[in-house]
């Protein structure tokens, strides 16, 4: 039997070994502390054998190490600095770094762009503009969950209702219990949020990505092409329904300065 996994093992297709090595990859990113050779193996779903030399695999490359002997598996810097040099050669962050940061003192709160890649978007920069108090400041480089997100909305309004509902539906709805109260669980609630996103120009939210949580955010366009993002998020206490209007022509200024200065950026040109 273990002759025969062995084999099954060594002669997988490769698209098949990729997968559970980038699975393992994603697993640890969530785990910076690490995570022991038993608990990566149940999760991914994968033997011991096969773990063990898929991290083997990976740590001769240098993306995975041990953090002591025998002892648990983490992530080293090595995919960060790929992620990190990727962004600094395209020129994205160049590009858009001052405008976010205006945005961000006049805003007071969380600024970030998000890039459309592919059928996704992610976010690649941000400006903290809180300087006290609560500071909403979540991870970067995630992949944005268009249902229930002010970037998501926003997005999902430069298309028509149907392209909307199918992006939506790739991706599947967010589950509530994951995210705020008011998120959206239907299509006819969240046609309400793309519609009216649609005719104000940019999206607002409150409670639905996460409680006690406001947001807004509005499309990069260039040349009839959303390329991307511009988000402010931040408590519901500070950023209010009101204080969310009165950031509405800043906002999609900002976005507006972004899309005219994006043929300097790689990443915005094949995002178009």
């Amino acid at each position: 039997m273990r002759k025969a996994l062995a084999f099954s093992l060594a002669f997988a297709p490769m698209s098949s070994l990729l997968e559970r090595g980038f699975r393992i990859l994603e697993m640890l990113a969530a785990h910076p502390e690490g995570r022991a050779l038993s608990s990566v193996a149940a999760e991914a779903g994968l033997p011991l054998s096969a773990t063990h030399r898929l991290l083997t695999e990976l740590a001769r490359c240098g993306y995975v190490r041990q953090a002591r002997n025998q002892g648990d598996y983490v992530l080293t810097i090595k995919l960060v600095s790929l992620g990190l040099g990727f962004l600094s050669a395209s020129g994205v962050v160049d590009v858009a770094q001052p405008a976010l940061d205006r945005l961000a003192e006049e805003s007071r709160e969380l600024v970030r762009l998000a890039i459309v890649d592919g059928s996704e978007l992610v976010f690649v920069a941000k400006a903290q503009g809180a300087t006290r108090g609560l500071r909403y400041d979540p991870d970067m480089g995630l992949s944005v969950p268009l249902s229930c997100s002010a970037a998501g909305h926003a997005w999902l309004s430069t298309m028509s209702d149907e392209e909307a509902l199918a992006a939506v539906a790739r991706q599947g709805f967010a589950r509530r219990e994951d995210f705020g109260p008011k998120a959206p669980m239907t299509v006819k609630a969240l046609l309400g949020y793309i519609r009216a996103a649609r005719k104000r120009g940019y999206s607002v939210i409150s409670e639905v990505f996460a409680p006690a949580m406001s947001a807004m955010s509005a499309p990069v366009i260039s040349r009839g092409v959303a390329l991307g993002v511009v988000t402010i998020a931040g408590p519901l206490v500070r950023l209010t329904e009101e204080r969310m209007a009165s950031l509405g022509e800043p906002l999609m200024a900002t976005a507006a300065e972004i899309a005219g200065l994006s043929a300097a950026s790689s990443l915005f040109r094949r995002s178009a």
